[in-house]
């Protein structure tokens, strides 16, 4: 474990607070993360609490010898809390990070991860295979990131990209259940009467950008028209669609916002973004 998170955990065992994230570990992921360091000065000292708490309840391991050193975590805690910023109390937004609450471990890999895969075809032929991943989030599993992707982070933030967000947009979809690509949605969710409106209304609205967006892109590759903005994977199913989404909507607000004035409404709404 990290210097200053040992003293952090050493801390909250004894006070059941946790310390605060040192302020020139801070400063250094603010510089590090435009898309971080562009929120409000009120906004970035709720993302600081919740970050702090964050580290106080998970645990980091790195892979295959990675040393995981505090600016690593506070930079993870920092962009996996990003959705959370709004959805917790007012004097407690820590309330918020019961969507996370299903798992302690976060792995980082010192590069992408090779995992081997399985499917079964329509005759019932087995498929074996390797899959890369930058990112995996397991249901009540730990998360595991690719780190040269997540130090990428700010460089990758104009194009909408960002692993962290992305696998924890994948926890916030696992907590209620098996994703489905919709989170779980406050009370009155776009002027719903009910929880069932308002899901209703969600897979309406994410349903058909989805159909759009595999259109879209069947379009660009198969007869070469432009390509859509968001990330091909977006493709692969509605799950990833949302979490696809959630990394440009938090990364490149304006820009998602412009291509998908829809699903950004929706994402505020559901994130309780002012």
């Amino acid at each position: 474990m990290p210097h200053w998170l040992a003293r952090l955990a050493a801390r909250l065992c004894r006070l059941g607070q946790p310390a605060p994230i040192p302020d020139d570990l801070w400063r250094a992921t603010l510089l590090g993360h435009r898309f971080l360091a562009r929120l409000l000065p009120h906004e970035q000292a709720r993302l600081r609490r919740l970050a702090a708490h964050f580290l106080a309840q998970k645990e980091f391991t790195g892979a295959h010898g990675l040393q995981v050193t505090d600016g690593m975590a506070v930079a993870v805690a920092a962009q996996a809390c990003l959705p959370l910023l709004h959805l917790g109390g007012a004097r407690r937004p820590e309330q918020a990070l019961a969507l996370y609450d299903d798992f302690v471990g976060i792995v980082l890999q010192p590069g992408p991860a090779i995992a081997p895969r399985q499917r079964q075809d329509e005759a019932g032929v087995v498929h074996r295979y390797a899959e890369t991943l930058l990112g995996e989030a397991m249901p009540g599993g730990p998360v595991m990131l690719s780190w040269p992707d997540v130090a990428a982070a700010d460089a990758q933030a104009l194009r909408g990209s960002n692993v962290v967000i992305h696998e924890f947009a994948h926890k916030i979809d696992m907590h209620a259940g098996p994703a489905d690509g919709c989170p779980p949605l406050p009370a009155g969710f776009m002027g719903a009467r009910s929880a069932r409106e308002g899901r209703l209304h969600w897979h309406a609205v994410w349903q058909g950008a989805y159909e759009r967006f595999c259109e879209r892109l069947a379009l660009a590759e198969r007869f070469g028209a432009p390509a859509p903005w968001l990330d091909a994977y977006a493709a692969h199913s509605p799950p990833e669609f949302f979490a696809v989404a959630c990394e440009a909507h938090f990364t490149a607000p304006e820009r998602f916002a412009l291509e998908h004035p829809d699903l950004a409404a929706a994402l505020k709404a559901a994130f309780r973004q002012p």
